[in-house]
């Protein structure tokens, strides 16, 4: 059969027709799978020619028109069969080079829950907006799906976490739509729920005489003294070394932060990295009496992870806080780690009598009782290891709004000097 009985772009592969077309700059072929007749030849034509329309007007769903085509690999289009728990566990191996070891391990936390409720072995894109609204009402009110070793049904978590859950995962399925595995993200649109901004709840000054008399050791009571003379971060005192300190100018720099998955990093945020605290006299005073127990104790080379991927650096420290001190089995390393500190907070706080409050609150009462005595925003949040003092204004606003008193009370002291002396004319009646 000569080739012009072929309409343009058909053409005879082994005993069947295929056409042929360009898509984004390359010739492409599809096979139709039907015999080479002439019936079959005008068909073809008509459908080239409908493909090459689309194409033009830039309507073409090429994995609509040909789904089973090897070229959609070609072009990353198509649905590829992929089951929730294989998405996450390609979605946590990529995320590995641009998180922290202690942000991995909540996200894996989070796929647990993630593939227990929504059903890991489920095709992803089986995934609906009624199937995520579900996930979320189960992990705000505790979910009931139980496995054979599970007695009780997990407590609900609260808003703000349930939120987090939302966006990491929701950013997942994500990844599953930009890499054509799923055609839609079922996460897409769904509100935050509303949440109640948490309010500080500082320590009173009493309350905070109290708690230092309740904790059983004197290091102990110099470590939360520390950390409220301060307001560091929990990791951050962890890691603390004499290295980094100059009890001459009053000077303590954080270049290091322990986190929970035992492992030193920079810390937390880029504002924090190498932050020059100025002490205040009664946390000198702090590290002067521990000076007495651990400034002549042993240092250790530690490795600190850095942000970039894969990078690491050295740190020679001698650990201003040593657990070896109080402990009696000589199990302990020497340094404390977050769990553990925390407890001694909690073990101080039933001691002492005073409100239940989590340990957190030694920074709160940082920034209330510095606020309290008219530091600037600005500089509280630089020793604090904030970006800026937005935070400061966010978390504390309507704190500091109640201290209206007592900042005019500063100004009347403070700027009296500076009120211009104007004339008075004398009037008589």
């Amino acid at each position: 059969m000569s080739k012009a009985s072929y309409p343009t772009g058909v053409e005879n592969h082994g005993s069947s027709l295929r056409i042929w077309f360009l898509y984004k700059g390359k010739r492409v072929r599809e096979n139709l799978g039907v015999p080479d007749i002439a019936k079959n030849r005008k068909v073809a034509g008509e459908l080239r020619t409908s493909v090459c329309f689309a194409i033009r007007m830039g309507s073409f769903d090429y994995a609509s028109q040909f789904p089973d085509s090897s070229n959609l690999k070609l072009f990353g289009l198509g649905k590829k069969d992929i089951t929730v728990q294989e998405l996450a566990d390609r979605w946590l191996e990529l995320k590995k080079m641009e998180i922290s070891a202690n942000t991995m391990e909540r996200y894996q936390s989070m796929m647990k829950t993630c593939l227990r409720v929504l059903d890991g072995s489920r095709l992803a894109s089986m995934i609906t907006q009624e199937d995520v609204l579900i996930f979320r009402r189960e992990l705000l009110t505790g979910y009931h799906f139980l496995t054979q070793n599970q007695k009780k049904p997990i407590k609900g978590r609260s808003v703000p976490t349930v939120n987090t859950y939302i966006a990491v995962i929701g950013g997942m399925f994500q990844f599953a739509v930009i890499n054509g595995y799923i055609e839609k993200n079922p996460f897409t649109g769904m509100p935050a729920l509303k949440k109640a901004r948490p309010e500080p709840d500082p320590l009173s000054r009493d309350e905070f005489i109290r708690l230092i008399d309740a904790c059983s050791h004197q290091q102990t009571k110099n470590f939360w003294s520390l950390a409220v003379y301060t307001g560091m971060r929990h990791g951050e005192l962890c890691g603390l070394a004499w290295e980094d300190i100059d009890l001459k100018a009053g000077t303590l720099i954080v270049r290091r932060n322990y986190t929970q998955t035992k492992e030193f990093t920079l810390p937390k945020t880029d504002a924090g990295t190498d932050r020059v605290i100025h002490l205040i006299q009664p946390a000198i005073d702090v590290l002067r009496h521990q000076a007495e127990m651990t400034r002549l104790g042993q240092q250790y080379q530690i490795e600190v992870k850095l942000r970039e991927y894969g990078r690491t650096t050295s740190h020679s420290c001698s650990f201003v806080f040593n657990p070896r001190i109080t402990d009696r089995g000589g199990q302990s390393g020497p340094h404390y780690a977050v769990s553990s500190i925390n407890k001694t907070w909690e073990s101080a706080i039933r001691r002492s009598g005073i409100k239940h409050r989590k340990a957190y609150q030694s920074r709160h009462t940082y920034a209330c009782w510095s606020l309290a005595a008219g530091a600037n925003p600005n500089f509280i949040a630089n020793q604090m290891g904030h970006a800026n003092a937005q935070m400061v204004y966010n978390v504390y606003g309507a704190w500091m709004s109640d201290n209206s008193q007592s900042q005019v009370a500063m100004l009347n002291q403070k700027l009296c000097d500076y009120v211009p002396q104007v004339p008075h004319r004398l009037y008589t009646a």
